[in-house]
């Protein structure tokens, strides 16, 4: 009777091993997808089309490949939050702290003109500066981050693995193009400044792999900035510690 039970057991157990140990089944065209073949470098080259032509069209796209490559969505850094709220308001406040300590210490230390000439006309123009808004909203928020850490850097990390030297790479290589980005519409000191949150946003995404509190911080970071520059405080934030 034992040896029988014993038997069943066996028989029982090793089927649900084996399906545990294959691996899922899958179309051709979502592996091709995920891969670096012809077809996953078209797609590569679609998304980075996209992002050129309009920063929110590329991370919709992203979103796209996401779903129809049937890459989990953490991947990306689509991972629900513990607490919508409480990464909402550490996203918000961290962008603020941010963009003053960047306007008010580090640009100054590069030399940066206090005025930023590229979007200086925002100045006192209410409806300008309104509808930048949604703007800033729309691109920083959900577009960039959704290309420039969510999606650069499941790409890279497929390729370069998942070590802390290979994240330490991918966080300066995202952080390079990110700020090369920003030159034709603010030039060297947009490149600079855009280096130095592309670094310090890629490291948060590289320890946390979540996007919503990035997506907070980002847009917090723009809109603080369109204030300043509205309210015309620009010359007066940059030299409030160099005179």
């Amino acid at each position: 009777m034992t040896s029988y039970g014993s038997k069943l057991s066996k028989q029982s157990i090793q089927p649900t091993v084996g399906a545990e140990a294959a691996p899922p089944s899958d179309d051709p065209f979502a592996a091709g997808l995920r891969g670096f073949g012809p077809l996953g470098i078209l797609a590569i080259l679609v998304i980075v089309a996209g992002q050129i032509i309009l920063a929110p069209l590329g991370a919709v796209l992203v979103l796209v490949w996401a779903r129809r490559s049937r890459t989990p969505w953490r991947q990306i850094g689509y991972v629900r939050p513990r607490n919508w709220i409480s990464g909402l308001v550490v996203g918000i406040a961290f962008g603020i702290a941010f963009k003053f300590l960047m306007k008010a210490i580090v640009m100054p230390l590069f030399g940066a003109d206090p005025i930023n000439q590229a979007y200086h006309f925002l100045a006192g123009n209410g409806a300008a500066a309104a509808a930048f808004v949604p703007v800033l909203i729309i691109k920083a928020g959900f577009g960039e981050e959704t290309f420039f850490r969510g999606y650069m850097f499941e790409r890279l990390g497929k390729l370069f693995g998942s070590s802390v030297g290979a994240k330490i790479f991918i966080v300066l290589l995202t952080s390079v193009v990110f700020a090369l980005a920003h030159y034709v519409d603010q030039g060297l000191a947009g490149v600079e400044q855009a280096a130095i949150t592309g670094l310090v946003f890629g490291t948060i995404f590289a320890v946390t792999g979540r996007l919503w509190t990035l997506m907070c911080a980002h847009i917090a970071f723009d809109l603080t900035a369109l204030a300043i520059i509205y309210w015309n405080l620009e010359s007066a934030v940059a030299h409030l510690v160099f005179k």
